[in-house]
Formats: structure tokens, C-alpha cells, sequence
């Protein structure tokens, strides 16, 4: 296999690290955006040399342009980019502060949208390379209490599907990277929580929330298992567009869309009435 160049943002912790280990342990070159100094040691040592850390806020459009520019020039010609960067927002709709829903569109979506437009450029030039950004099963389902995360995730996925057909020409791959739930900190210390104010929504989401924070730690997904699934796919002829991780992800995801297509087909003669009777006008 052709040894490559890496850009992945947010490889302190969970996916984002066990994918940056994959792809340094099939021996490609990593540079891997932290937020602070001492995350940024931690990273290089895990392979000198191949290991390159940056300090970055995604949702610093300037920074994020100013570091993939520099990466170009002081590591290589960049053939895999992983926007990763990002995090969980919980709670339900009602509850959920505006500012709070900006800020998780801020980081997961335009953070995502902005480490992969900088990138752009330089493949486009090259006429290759392979862009990815970590969505979620929660990007092709939703579920309550997760209104704001699910949002973000399911507007990053219409932006990769749009851009995949767009650069398709120039030879470059895009990919969704859709995870169930992994054995990570996501769930636990890395999840922000919003406060409890509505005593109507007690029933419903009080044992969602408590279920999530029991299991945290204890999920299904391997994310060793995960990084290699991703470095898996750069490598063939023709990657997938969405790339689903974990049982419980295609069993939610599957169930998700077949409820979906059976709305469609029982809606479907109603949906046939709103067109003009003589059809379009060309």
C-alpha cells in the first residue's frame, strides 16, 4: 500500500486517535489538530517523525485554512482528510438554549465544512485524493433527545453526498463515516448536557438520559476496530460514499430508512396530486 499523508482534526481522544493509530500503524504519516500543548506532545510521541501535531480551533476558519496551507508545505501533498472534530450536544428541543444549538452547528458542521474547503484546492490541483468527515448514525437517523446533534449531522451529510458528486470528476473520493456507538469518552465527560426544565418531558427522556450515561464506557463499538475499517477503504478502487460503523448502527440506520421509504409509499398518492395537470412547461 502507497504510504500517504494525513490531516485528521481532534485526535486527542476517541475515534479521532484510534484513527490516526490505524493510519500510522499501517505506516502513513499523521498530522493530527489538538487544542492545547500537552495533547499535542502526547500525540507526536505515539510515532516520531510520522506523528504531527497542530494546534487548532475548527471553528476558526482562518486557523483552519492557515494550518492546512502550512501542512502542505512542511509535511506533503495531503491525500486523506478526516474532518472529525466534534461533539455530542443532549437535550430535548424544547429545552435546548439557541446559543447552544449555534455552537454545535458551529463545531460540527462548519468546522467539518471548513477543514475540508481548504483542503479542496490542493487535491483538486493534483487530481486526487480522498476527503472524509465523521458524521453518525445519527446523521441517517434521529432519535429523541438529540435534536440539535442529530441536526448537525444529518446537514454534514447532505454536504458530502453534494460534494462527492461534485469533485467525482477531478478523481477525488468523498466519504461519510456514519459510527454507532463506540467504547469512547463521547457519551461520558465529552457530551454537553443540557439542563432539565420542563417537568413534561420527565417520562420520555429522563431514562434516555440516564441509559446513555450507564452505558458509557460499555458500548458495543471497538474503535481500534473502527480506525482500521477507514484506513481499509483508502485503499480500494472504490470507496464508499457512506460508510456505516457497527451492528447497532446498521440495525438503527436500516430501521430508520425503511420506516422512511414506507411513509413515502403510503403518502405517495397524495404526493402525485400537487403537479400541474398538463405537466411541465418547457
Amino acid at each position: 500500500m502507497d504510504k500517504r499523508n494525513w490531516l485528521i482534526t481532534g485526535v486527542s481522544t476517541g475515534l479521532g486517535r484510534a484513527l490516526a493509530q490505524a493510519a500510522l500503524a499501517a505506516g502513513h504519516t499523521v498530522v493530527g489538530t489538538v487544542r492545547s500543548e500537552q495533547d499535542l506532545q502526547a500525540f507526536e510521541e505515539l510515532e516520531p517523525g510520522h506523528a504531527h501535531g497542530r494546534i487548532l480551533d475548527v471553528t476558526d476558519d482562518g486557523a483552519v485554512s492557515g494550518v492546512v496551507a502550512e501542512v502542505e508545505q512542511s509535511v506533503g501533498p495531503l491525500d486523506v482528510v478526516v474532518a472529525n472534530a466534534g461533539y455530542g450536544l443532549e437535550g430535548t428541543f424544547e429545552e435546548t438554549p439557541l446559543a447552544e444549538v449555534r455552537r454545535q452547528f458551529d463545531v460540527n458542521v462548519f468546522g467539518a465544512v471548513a477543514t475540508l474547503q481548504a483542503a479542496l484546492p490542493h487535491m483538486r490541483r493534483r487530481r486526487r485524493g480522498h476527503l472524509m468527515a465523521v458524521t453518525s448514525m445519527g446523521g441517517l437517523m434521529a432519535v429523541p433527545g438529540m435534536s440539535a446533534y442529530c441536526g448537525s449531522k444529518f446537514a454534514l451529510e447532505g454536504i458530502l453526498e453534494a460534494l462527492g458528486k461534485e469533485v467525482a470528476q477531478f478523481g477525488i473520493h468523498v466519504t461519510a463515516i456514519e459510527p454507532g456507538s463506540f467504547r469512547t469518552d463521547w457519551a461520558g465527560r465529552s457530551m454537553t448536557r443540557a439542563a432539565r426544565t420542563i417537568d413534561d418531558y420527565d417520562e420520555l427522556f429522563t431514562p434516555i438520559r440516564e441509559a446513555r450515561q450507564k452505558a458509557s464506557g460499555n458500548q458495543l463499538g471497538n474503535p481500534a476496530k473502527a480506525g482500521e475499517a477507514v484506513v481499509h477503504i483508502t485503499t480500494v478502487e472504490r470507496p464508499p460514499a457512506h460508510l456505516v460503523l457497527g451492528s447497532d448502527a446498521l440495525r438503527l440506520v436500516h430501521a430508520a430508512r425503511t420506516a422512511v421509504d414506507e411513509e413515502i409509499r403510503a403518502w405517495e398518492t397524495l404526493s402525485r396530486t400537487t403537479d400541474f395537470a398538463e405537466g411541465a412547461q418547457l
